[in-house]
């Protein structure tokens, strides 16, 4: 068995809280004859620890509201994060900020989910896929920056000759592709994806992720996925972190995670993927209220809903562990041997 591949973004105890309180006046409360502070927090990140390693493509999937977008866009140094650290090939870059971080914004680009809002409309497309190239490489000649926007054109099929035309000229498809070309244009090693295909007809979608493999297999990428999509992440996806409330509940190959899921969420989920089958006698209902990430409830996140919990997971947070599969789990009743 050949050896894993080095991690090239490693993600430690990251952490990413919303203050909800308003301005300093808005949080004053007048209690027991004095003035008080009250802050509330959308716990949006809780300590998730990820390894992406170089070459592969690992999805992060969850409901909506679960983290996963938060955790793409603090990755990109989009959001700072509010506790943790963030590592890209052996360097801690979360805390950079200026000219330092210049380097590894060219070497990490995203496709954001709505291709329409992400580029700008008063820019033609050739326009918009050279400045990225013009920021990150001010030395080039006209002749070259242009040689290189008609290269990433080509390779994700749109016509060169379509540079003089704005966004608004195009279909979500080809909106798309272009996203795509503006995050290639500077050659990067690491693209975090959120989301890209979840706006597009089904058809267009398995265009555009056949294009974003072949791009990877040529160039050599390495993505981080976020969708919600777990037929996507079947077709898709070397490894698969399934996130719930801000943590990750489990991680593994994709194929163990689709065979043997381990965790109580995980299976639940991917019960609910719809089939031709006969009535799905195998469909799992979760039962209970969904905690908000306001007021998260202790111990296990999950518990309040999990047909396995007992009292150790409304006190203790399970950690991820290594199962016998090769998976890792957060678990207590896959730490005790009940599940």
């Amino acid at each position: 068995m050949n050896a894993p591949a080095q991690p090239l973004v490693k993600i430690r105890d990251l952490e990413k809280r919303f203050d909800l309180s308003g301005n300093f006046l808005e949080q004053l409360r007048f209690r027991n004859g004095r003035f008080t502070r009250q802050q509330e927090f959308v716990h949006a990140i809780n300590g998730v620890n990820l390894e992406v390693r170089k070459g592969e493509a690992l999805c992060v999937v969850g409901e909506s509201g679960c983290g996963k977008s938060t955790v793409a866009r603090t990755v990109m140094g989009l959001l700072s994060p509010s506790g943790g650290e963030i590592h890209y090939d052996g360097q801690r870059i979360d805390d950079l900020d200026g000219k330092t971080v210049l380097p590894y914004r060219r070497k990490m680009q995203m496709i954001f989910q709505n291709p329409y809002a992400s580029l700008n409309p008063r820019m033609t497309i050739q326009q918009t896929l050279e400045e990225p190239i013009r920021f990150h490489h001010p030395d080039w000649n006209r002749q070259t920056v242009r040689d290189k926007v008609h290269e990433v054109m080509h390779s994700v099929g749109i016509d060169p000759d379509w540079g003089k035309r704005f966004g608004h000229e195009f279909s979500g498809g080809q909106r798309q592709r272009i996203a795509i070309a503006r995050a290639l244009a500077v050659d990067p090693e690491f693209i975090v994806a959120d989301e890209p295909i979840s706006a597009l007809d089904v058809s267009i979608q398995a265009q555009v992720l056949n294009l974003m493999m072949d791009a990877q297999e040529d160039r050599g990428l390495t993505y981080l996925f976020i969708t919600h999509d777990l037929a996507v992440v079947e077709h898709f996806g070397t490894r698969v972190a399934v996130m719930y409330l801000g943590t990750v509940c489990e991680l593994a190959d994709t194929r163990t995670l689709f065979d043997s899921p381990r965790h109580p969420y995980t299976q639940a989920l991917l019960s609910a993927i719809p089939r031709l089958e006969d009535d799905r006698p195998n469909h799992i209902r979760l039962h209970g209220e969904v905690s908000t990430p306001v007021n998260l409830p202790s111990g296990c996140v999950f518990h309040g809903r999990c047909p396995y919990a007992n009292e150790r997971c409304r006190t203790e947070v399970p950690q991820l562990i290594a199962t016998d599969g090769g998976a890792q789990v957060a678990c207590h009743a896959v730490e005790e041997g009940r599940l």
